[in-house]
């Protein structure tokens, strides 16, 4: 079973996520911010990875340490379920329209961390939750999950419908590249991620 639980617990946030990539368990999240919740919960329910997530974060000053600080841990329970890597399918690309726009990922679980994020809000909030942090979250999760990560928002006019396409876009590339193959090596001309 490839799951695996981190706890991190800093003087702005308390974070325990819980990830099982192979069984499908309730997912529950609560992270104090609404919207960001929803979105984790997309992520969850579309890549068909199991996420318990709990995070109490200093929300009266904002939700960037709550947000930046789930991703770090996020990313770290991912790492960690997926140990060397080996026999994964390892990269994955999705292209999710949602109404009037379109998000699209392309991603590699290389164990070399980096991200692209092309994409505008025009609002600063989406209900309680700060639109910039959408590239903080991103940018965390990679580089803690050793993902390459490019997201594109080519366009669209409404934020809440950017943001979700854009997560779903992500879960769908990580349903891809999470797949087990029967080979059981590591998908490179290096032997090893």
């Amino acid at each position: 079973m490839r799951t695996a639980t981190v706890e991190r617990n800093t003087r702005e946030t308390a974070v325990k996520v819980t990830v099982s990539l192979d069984s499908r368990t309730k997912t529950e999240i609560d992270t104090g911010i609404g919207f960001f919740d929803h979105m984790l919960t997309a992520l969850s329910v579309h890549s068909g990875i199991s996420m318990n997530i709990k995070t109490t974060g200093d929300l009266y000053v904002d939700g960037h340490h709550t947000v930046e600080d789930t991703g770090i841990v996020l990313g770290q329970a991912l790492g960690a379920a997926l140990g060397d890597k080996s026999g994964i399918t390892r990269y994955g690309f999705a292209s999710i329209p949602m109404d009037e726009a379109l998000a699209q990922c392309s991603l590699d679980l290389s164990n070399r961390p980096f991200l692209v994020f092309n994409g505008e809000f025009t609002n600063q909030s989406i209900g309680q939750y700060d639109a910039c942090l959408t590239e903080e979250f991103f940018r965390a999760f990679a580089f803690n999950a050793g993902i390459t990560l490019h997201i594109s928002i080519p366009y669209g006019t409404n934020d809440h419908h950017k943001c979700e396409a854009a997560f779903k876009a992500v879960a769908h590339a990580l349903k891809t590249a999470v797949k087990q193959d029967t080979s059981g090596v590591s998908l490179s001309t290096k032997g090893v991620l």
